[in-house]
């Protein structure tokens, strides 16, 4: 099974996130996962599988502790670790700890506990491969992220930020999720930023677990609120007497319609008093809400982001890499679960995706209504290998249809005609796979030696 390194092939798969409390443990890619791994089993490449953090969901797995933890996931999804230890009788299947499942990096007994299933279970930080002449840097990319970085790694009492809003929220959310009017909330762990959560949340209740009726009675008053904010204020001029020509002219113009258009002017001259309220109580509001935030902002207490950079870390790390063993021609991460592929310096930054949902926003293009979250998958493996003297690093798609019209109710479809999402996978890339030039410490430049 293990060949020449030259001819090595990698596969890279990331985020998964197998597992959780309750409504969390169902994992609807797992036919998509079992076949991928089942054509793995099969090929005749010498590659090997890196399976590149959070793999489980371990902080959300929270009825046991410790290596017990294992037990639950084989008894949970016994057809995956079945498929895993076939295929790793073909190919090396690597594990690299992420920080969902870092405590795997906690506990010797679970490199055993992979092994008995053909999975190599790697307790460092990252790994190196050697693909032709060059080499590829793998870490799951949360020690970037001030909110999920392990600083005492390998230690089980290891606690970030993440861990407790993982522990608390997100596995609550698993717990909750089936009271529900739909099966909702356990899509806690696809959302992301966090920062998005409260907008997440309302638009799911408006659209999900608001009283249908409740719902379509507000639903003229949230789409015609622009177009009734500017008859408010022309209203509020024909009041006073300054300039009563659109009134005069649209009384007019629906009396032509009979009671058709006193219905409609009806329901207009509803929506001009509401939002004609609204707008009285929202004016001094405002301006309370703002100098709030300026007190609040002059003690500081928004200075710190919660949320890290999806790229600017990432780049940064990466160049230091390359920089530092310019013999790397990939620097291949997951963590914020968007796939993407950038050149940085003379080496590729590869990020690996996510196998769960996706939520794209989209905003209301009338009204004030609650954006839609519209779901979709980009679930993909990244396959890196030497070619013709170089490296190459593509993207393989694995197909699996968006779930939008099973999860979205009619408004959310009707609010998002034309405006679906259409997410692209990026393609391929190579890479020299020759080392770059290095300037040694008597500044003459120098071919890397890395025999």
């Amino acid at each position: 099974m293990v060949g020449d390194a030259d001819d090595r092939v990698y596969y890279v798969i990331s985020d998964l996130h197998i597992g959780g409390d309750e409504q969390l443990g169902d994992v609807p890619f797992l036919d998509e996962l079992l076949g991928f791994l089942d054509r793995l089993a099969e090929t005749d490449e010498d590659a090997e599988l890196v399976i590149n953090g959070d793999a489980f969901g371990l902080w959300e797995l929270t009825a046991v502790d410790g290596p017990a933890k294992f037990d639950v996931l084989v008894e949970t999804y016994p057809d995956l670790f079945e498929q895993l230890r076939e295929t790793g009788e073909n190919v090396t299947i690597t594990l690299v700890p992420g920080n969902h499942d870092h405590e795997l990096a906690a506990y010797d007994e679970y490199v055993e506990r992979f092994a008995g299933y053909n999975v190599t279970l790697v307790q460092d930080e990252s790994v190196t491969r050697p693909v032709g002449d060059r080499t590829i840097y793998f870490e799951h990319g949360h020690q970037r992220d001030s909110n999920n970085r392990i600083e005492d790694w390998g230690n089980p009492t290891a606690t970030p930020l993440g861990y407790y809003y993982n522990t608390l929220v997100t596995s609550r959310a698993g717990q909750l999720s089936d009271r529900g009017r739909y099966n909702w909330l356990k899509d806690v762990q696809a959302v992301t930023p966090t920062e998005r959560m409260p907008v997440w949340l309302l638009s799911k209740y408006f659209y999900r677990e608001m009283n249908p009726l409740l719902r379509y009675a507000l639903l003229p008053f949230l789409l015609l609120f622009n177009l009734s904010a500017v008859l408010a204020v022309i209203a509020g001029l024909d009041l006073v007497g300054v300039w009563s020509v659109p009134v005069d002219w649209a009384t007019a113009f629906l009396g032509q319609f009979g009671t058709a258009g006193t219905a409609v002017w009806f329901l207009l001259s509803l929506n001009v008093v509401v939002v004609g309220l609204l707008l009285l109580v929202g004016i001094p509001l405002y301006f309370v809400r703002r100098d709030i935030r300026k007190t609040i902002d002059r003690f500081g207490v928004f200075e710190t982001e919660l949320t890290v950079d999806p790229q600017a870390s990432y780049e940064e790390t990466a160049r230091a890499v390359f920089a530092d063993a310019p013999e790397t021609a990939v620097f291949c991460y997951g963590h914020t679960h968007r796939p993407a592929m950038q050149s940085v310096g003379d080496g590729l930054l590869v990020n690996s995706g996510t196998w769960l949902k996706r939520l794209h926003r989209r905003d209301g293009i009338v009204g004030v209504l609650p954006p839609v979250f519209y779901p979709s998958y980009q679930l993909c493996a990244v396959r890196i290998a030497a070619d013709d003297g170089d490296v190459t690093v593509a993207f393989e798609a694995v197909e699996k249809p968006s779930p939008g019209t099973e999860e979205l109710t009619l408004t959310e479809r009707l609010l998002t005609l034309g405006r679906k999402p259409d997410p692209e996978l990026p393609g391929t890339a190579t890479v020299s796979g020759t080392v770059p030039s290095t300037t040694d410490v008597d500044g003459r430049v120098t071919e890397k030696d890395h025999a």
